[in-house]
């Protein structure tokens, strides 16, 4: 049987009820929470509230920081500068911490429909696809991209 699809979504602009709708309408159980630095302005996207609101509907969640942007490529992503902030990033993911959350994060997929999580809608501006797309490599998984709306 072929292992269930690797999925990311972002939270920007959803609120946390559609948000947690299209998780449960695309049958994820596991959300994996990539964001280096887990807060947010965004009311119920911090760990904690967020961890509460995905118990409630059935849906796990774990926290993998070492697959966040590392700060000196958050500050280049907020500049604007997509091409260092992918070098970095892109580099990043071979340091030993990464590489320990990156294979929990394969293992994980491969046993149960997950999903990576972070802030930007769009998965291309995001390094959430980096991270797919290297899962995909190492898993031979498909990648779907999840939106939620209002």
């Amino acid at each position: 049987m072929r292992p269930p699809a690797i999925y990311t979504i972002g939270y920007e602009g959803a609120s946390v009820a559609a948000f947690v709708g299209a998780l449960k309408e695309a049958g994820i159980s596991l959300v994996l929470d990539i964001r280096a630095v887990p807060a947010s302005r965004k009311k119920g996207f911090s760990k904690s509230p967020l961890a509460a609101h995905l118990a409630g509907a059935g849906v796990g969640y774990r926290h993998l920081r070492a697959l966040g942007t590392p700060k000196r490529g958050r500050e280049a992503a907020r500049s604007g500068d997509l091409a260092t902030f992918e070098a970095v990033f892109r580099a990043y993911l071979d340091e030993p911490e990464a590489l320990l959350d990156f294979c929990e994060a394969c293992t994980l997929a491969q046993s149960e429909p997950v999903c990576l999580l972070c802030l930007e809608r769009d998965p291309h501006q995001c390094h959430r696809l980096i991270v797919a797309e290297r899962m995909a490599l190492e898993t031979g998984q498909d990648i779907r991209h999840l939106f939620a709306e209002g």
